[in-house]
């Protein structure tokens, strides 16, 4: 582990709690809902939520599709008896191939971009349900890498993840006592039978975190990078995909033709006037 990704696990989870906590009292709420899919990142905003919250002000909606691990909705189960929070199981497999069943030429891109997002459907509606702020999952390095459906997994009110990298993620975890066939399986969206995200990525998110600390972070030049032992190919690959990205990373671009553009001069926090 480069020293530099190394975090003081109780620290970060007393601030975590924190904001989380501030971020969604100070408009009106008390509650959040959260999608729990299994995996570490979900898992984490969870346990953070449970004790920022308190365990009834959280509800965790577990859902499944048919292709889905079976591993993954147990170990979802299992955060949920842990931290004691409310839950639901949302199957979403006849919402999402009642659109597929419409269309010749799917892949599993598409396909997963649309079970992303109807979970994200599924949200907000709960969100609506139990008067609740969606808690987001996403972690800094699925962001930067732009490892993240728009709109789909990356949507939600509040963050608490989002400036953490993924192997930080896991030391949070480790932090939090969640348990270790959570944190220590494979990273998986789980969207098609032995799908992984260092599989698809081409690497491993070990690696790349080291890299992305130098390069975002610490602003190295590529002949910084180089010099440091990196690949020259490998410098471009992610770059490129940090490049290619970067309108995941932002709100649409409005066309300014008055004097206050929203989001170019009339920018106030999300609070405003509250």
């Amino acid at each position: 582990m480069n020293n530099e990704l190394e975090i003081n696990g109780e620290l970060v989870i007393e601030i975590l709690a924190r904001f989380i906590r501030e971020e969604v009292t100070k408009i009106g709420f008390k509650n959040v809902v959260v999608g729990i899919s299994g995996g570490v990142d979900s898992s984490t905003s969870a346990f953070l939520a449970a004790r920022a919250l308190g365990k009834e002000h959280v509800w965790g909606i577990i859902m499944p599709y048919r292709t889905s691990n079976p591993d993954s909705a147990r170990h979802a189960k299992k955060v949920v008896d842990i931290t004691g929070i409310n839950s639901e199981t949302v199957e979403i497999t006849t919402m999402v191939d009642a659109y597929f069943d419409q269309c010749l030429h799917s892949d599993h891109r598409r396909k997963g971009n649309v079970m992303a997002r109807q979970r994200m459907i599924v949200l907000y509606d709960k969100s609506a349900e139990h008067e609740a702020l969606v808690l987001g999952t996403s972690n800094k390095t699925e962001f930067l890498l732009g490892y993240t459906t728009l709109w789909g997994d990356m949507a939600c009110a509040v963050n608490p993840l989002g400036d953490l990298y993924k192997t930080q993620v896991w030391q949070l975890a480790r932090s939090l006592a969640i348990p270790e066939e959570i944190v220590g399986k494979p990273p998986s969206a789980d969207l098609w039978a032995g799908q992984t995200d260092e599989g698809e990525l081409g690497f491993t998110y070990r690696e790349v975190d080291r890299l992305l600390n130098l390069m975002v972070d610490k602003r190295f030049a590529v002949s910084e990078l180089v010099e440091a032992g990196y690949d020259r190919e490998f410098i471009r690959k992610v770059f490129s995909k940090i490049q290619h990205t970067q309108y995941k990373r932002r709100m649409p671009v409005i066309a300014k033709v008055s004097h206050r553009t929203i989001d170019r001069d009339f920018r106030y926090p999300r609070d405003w006037g509250v």
